[in-house]
């Protein structure tokens, strides 16, 4: 198994998690990445609803309301649809050792040494 250590960055540069992921390839498409990733977070939200925050995965009202907290069930389908929207309209990018990846397929070096961060954008009131 190779692993591979992300971290969320705000756009100041601040650290705000860090995350590590096993892979059994050398090497992953920004697609298989964020799913990874997704499939992480669920695992983290269904364990330990009151500390999760930060993440990709952002359940809707309606999933709120059907999940009690004993047992908050996530489409993880629809999480990596929301997420991988969100990347393919700027919601967020990804740094792969300092260079932006823009495409889904692109391909990523499962290393310890390989830079991965996620900075999420927010957008600009008014004009």
């Amino acid at each position: 198994m190779n692993t591979l250590t992300i971290k969320d960055e705000s756009a100041a540069g601040d650290i705000l998690q860090k995350i590590s992921l096993q892979f059994e390839n050398e090497y992953i498409t920004v697609e298989e990445l964020i799913k990874a990733r997704i499939v992480e977070e669920v695992k983290r939200y269904e364990t330990n609803l009151t500390h999760y925050r930060n993440g990709l995965v952002r359940p809707g009202n309606l999933e709120n309301r059907i999940n009690n907290k004993t047992n908050p069930k996530i489409d993880v389908e629809k999480q990596l649809y929301i997420a991988l929207d969100a990347f393919m309209n700027n919601g967020f990018i990804l740094l792969v050792d300092d260079e932006q990846v823009e495409h889904p397929e692109d391909k990523i070096l499962v290393d310890a040494s390989t830079e991965v961060s996620f900075i999420k954008l927010t957008p600009l009131v008014g004009g």
